[in-house]
């Protein structure tokens, strides 16, 4: 049976168009997969543990081989249950709008929280190893203007959301990322209306072919 875990960053909910673009992918991939399974994670809804003393304390035993405390045994294990979602998923699906060049909050929240060795990666005397390896993963990107480049704010410079979301993807193991990018969503319905057509018609092309 084929897994997805789609990840939804935005709060703006019927206004979204990282999550009107995502929906449209998740209705063509249900057909495509009628007895697949979609986890879904609201990063605005759920509850996030607090990565904090306990979590850290815990963090360094585990890197330490020490026994954990009881305290850092429940922040511990929640966590772990975080990341078994990413690790039980074959696909990934991501709606995240740029906020300040980058990402939002409460998304870096939780990739903090399921980052963690023998977790999401590990590591030894050759090097780091992704434990995500063979997922597929989908990024819908939503930006308020153009970040082509051709743009006044290109890429290369401005775009820390899709530069560190890919980054963090490929630390993990998911090296098969495809990106749909919404821009221009600032610039009243004449553009982001299209804008939003176009994407969803790739998200239901794409959803189609995994």
């Amino acid at each position: 049976m084929a897994s997805l875990l789609y990840v939804e960053a935005s709060p703006r909910k019927q206004r979204s168009a990282s999550i009107e673009v995502a929906q449209a992918f998740l209705g063509a991939w249900r057909e495509t997969h009628p007895d697949g399974a979609v986890d879904t994670m609201d990063v605005w809804s759920m509850p996030l543990p607090e990565f904090d003393g306990a979590a850290l304390e815990a963090k360094y035993a585990g890197l330490a081989g020490t026994p954990l405390t009881a305290v850092q045994s429940r922040a511990w294990a929640a966590i772990r249950a975080l990341a078994a979602r990413f690790q039980r998923a074959e696909h990934l699906l991501f709606a995240v709008p740029m906020w300040n060049f980058s990402i939002p909050y409460r998304l870096k929240h939780l990739i903090d929280c399921v980052t963690q060795k023998d977790l999401l990666f590990t590591f030894d005397e050759q090097g780091l190893q992704g434990a995500l390896t063979g997922r597929k993963a989908v990024l819908i990107y939503a930006r308020g203007i153009d970040y082509g480049p051709d743009a006044a704010t290109p890429a290369a410079t401005w775009d820390l959301q899709g530069r560190y979301l890919e980054l963090w993807l490929r630390f993990i193991g998911v090296t098969d990322v495809t990106t749909i990018e919404v821009e221009k969503t600032f610039f009243g319905p004449e553009v982001d209306g299209p804008a939003r057509e176009a994407a969803k018609a790739r998200a239901v092309a794409l959803a189609r072919t995994l």
